[in-house]
C-alpha cells in the first residue's frame, strides 16, 4: 500500500507509546489548567495540504494543548463529577482503539458484545435487577436518560392503544427539581411535559409523588424519574416509596444513578438504594465513580425486549442483523444510536483484572474521606456545612463570603494548583462544593484547600 496513513510506522508507534507510558506513570496526576488562556495561536497553519513531523505535532499537544486541559483524574480535581480511570481500563481503552473495535451488532462484534454484556449483567446484579435484565453502554447519562424515557413514553402509548385509546392524550413525566438537567432536555425532545413534584429536604418521596399524580387527570402521567445521587449534593431519593407508587399506578420507574450508582458497592450505604431493584430502567455511569474512561454509561432495562421493540432500527441493509430465527443481542437495539464503539470493554477488563473487592475498597475509601472532610469542615470556625453528605459530595460555606468571593478563591486555588473546586449554590446561596471520587484524594489535601479560605 502506497498511502503512508495505512502503513505501520514503528517510530510513530514508539513516539505515542512513550507519551502514554509517561502519562500513565504520573503520580500524582497534576491538575494543569483549563480554558482561561487560548491555544489557538499554536495551532495556526497546522492543518494544510502537507503533513507535519509527528514528533513536532505531539510536542505541540504535550506542551501546549494537554496543559490547557484540567486533568479530571487528578486527586485534586474536586469539581463537577470527576473521573479516575484505573490503569487497566486506560490501557484496554487503547486496545479498543487500536483494534478499531466497534459494538453495533452481534453479527459484527459478538465477542466484544459478549464481554460488554457480562459487565452489564454484573451491574444489573449489583442493583438487584432480576435475571434477564440488560441493555447497552452509551456515551453518557444524557443519552441514557433520553433512551430510557423514549421507551417509557412508547410503553404508555402502547398501553393506551391496547385499552382502545387510538390517540392517548397529553402525557407527563413526574420529576423533581433536583433531577439532572438532561432529564428536562429529554422531556423537551420527547414533547412530554414535566410534572414537577415538590421535594422534602431536596429528596423526592413516594408520598409527594402520590399527591402530585393524584392532582392531575388519570392516565396522563407516563412515569417517574428518581435520582440515586443528585449531582449537586449526592442525595438519594426515596426509591422504595417511589417504587410503591409507580407499581400501584402503572408508571414507568426510571432511576438515574449515573453518579451515585457506584455506591451500591458499599454495604454501609447500600440501604439508601432500597427500591432500585424494582426499577424499569437504571442508568449507572462507569466513567464517573466506577473508574472507567470517558465515555461510558450503562443503560439497564428490567425487560430489555420492551426497549428493543422501541429502539431497533429498520432498513433493508439492517435486515441481516435482525434474524427472527436466531435472536441475537444488538446494542443498537436498546438506545438512540446505531454505530457505536465497544465502550464497555475497558470496564469489563478492569473488573476482570482487579475484582469487585478492589472496587468496593476504592468506593469505601472515597466515602470515608468525604465524611471525614465534612467533620473537618464542621470543626473549622470560619466554615459551616450546608448539608450533611449522604454519599461523596460535600457542600459548605465560608462565613461572610458572597458569590464573587467564591469565584476569586476558586481561581486562586487552580492558579496555585492546590485544587480545582468550583462554587455552586444551595437554597439560593453560594457554597463551595467538593465532589469526591478519586481514592487518592486525602484528608491532608482537603485541609490544604480549606486553609486557603481563612
Amino acid at each position: 500500500m502506497d498511502n503512508p496513513m495505512f502503513v505501520y510506522d514503528e517510530a510513530l508507534a514508539e513516539l505515542v507509546f512513550a507519551y502514554c507510558r509517561e502519562r500513565l506513570a504520573l503520580d500524582p496526576v497534576p491538575l494543569d489548567f483549563g480554558g482561561s488562556g487560548s491555544s489557538c495561536e499554536v495551532l495556526s497553519g497546522l492543518l494544510g495540504e502537507e503533513g507535519n513531523d509527528p514528533a513536532e505535532v505531539l510536542a505541540l499537544f504535550s506542551e501546549h494543548l494537554a496543559t490547557a486541559v484540567i486533568s479530571c483524574d487528578s486527586p485534586r480535581f474536586l469539581s463537577f463529577i470527576p473521573a479516575a480511570p484505573t490503569k487497566a481500563a486506560l490501557l484496554f481503552d487503547m486496545i479498543v482503539s487500536c483494534s478499531s473495535l466497534q459494538g453495533t451488532s452481534w453479527l459484527e462484534a459478538a465477542g466484544a458484545i459478549a464481554a460488554e454484556n457480562q459487565a452489564l449483567q454484573f451491574l444489573a446484579e449489583l442493583a438487584g435487577l432480576p435475571p434477564g435484565a440488560g441493555g447497552c453502554f452509551v456515551s453518557g447519562g444524557s443519552i441514557a436518560n433520553l433512551s430510557a424515557l423514549v421507551v417509557a413514553r412508547a410503553s404508555h402509548t402502547e398501553a393506551g392503544r391496547a385499552n382502545g385509546h387510538a390517540s392517548p392524550g397529553p402525557t407527563r413525566m413526574a420529576v423533581s427539581e433536583e433531577a439532572h438537567a438532561s432529564v428536562a432536555s429529554a422531556l423537551r425532545i420527547l414533547g412530554v411535559d414535566p410534572l414537577v413534584v415538590p421535594v422534602v429536604d431536596h429528596r423526592l418521596t413516594g408520598a409527594a409523588l402520590e399527591r402530585a399524580v393524584a392532582s392531575v387527570p388519570d392516565g396522563t402521567v407516563v412515569g417517574v424519574v428518581a435520582t440515586a445521587g443528585t449531582t449537586n449534593a449526592g442525595i438519594v431519593d426515596d426509591l422504595a416509596g417511589i417504587a410503591e407508587v409507580a407499581a400501584r399506578r402503572s408508571l414507568w420507574f426510571h432511576v438515574d444513578a449515573a453518579y451515585g450508582g457506584a455506591a451500591l458497592f458499599a454495604p454501609g450505604v447500600r440501604p439508601r438504594f432500597s427500591g432500585i431493584e424494582r426499577a424499569d430502567s437504571v442508568v449507572i455511569d462507569p466513567h464517573k465513580w466506577l473508574y472507567a474512561p470517558f465515555d461510558c454509561a450503562a443503560l439497564l432495562y428490567r425487560q430489555p425486549e420492551r426497549a428493543r421493540h422501541v429502539h431497533a432500527q429498520e432498513a433493508s441493509y439492517l435486515d441481516v442483523i435482525h434474524d427472527p430465527d436466531n435472536p441475537v443481542w444488538n446494542p443498537s437495539d436498546y438506545a438512540v444510536h446505531l454505530t457505536r464503539r465497544a465502550r464497555g470493554l475497558p470496564l469489563w477488563f478492569s473488573l476482570a483484572v482487579y475484582g469487585a473487592g478492589a472496587y468496593r475498597a476504592a468506593v469505601e475509601t472515597v466515602l470515608d474521606v468525604a465524611w471525614r472532610s465534612a467533620a473537618l469542615i464542621e470543626a473549622t470556625p470560619y466554615l459551616e456545612l450546608a448539608h450533611q453528605p449522604e454519599l461523596s459530595i460535600v457542600l459548605f460555606r465560608r462565613r461572610g463570603w458572597d458569590v464573587e468571593d467564591y469565584r476569586r478563591w476558586s481561581d486562586r486555588l487552580l492558579a496555585s494548583q492546590v485544587g480545582f473546586v468550583t462554587p455552586s449554590s444551595w437554597e439560593g446561596a453560594p457554597v463551595a462544593r467538593l465532589a469526591f471520587l478519586h481514592p487518592g484524594t486525602t484528608l491532608e489535601m482537603i485541609g490544604e484547600i480549606i486553609a486557603t479560605m481563612a
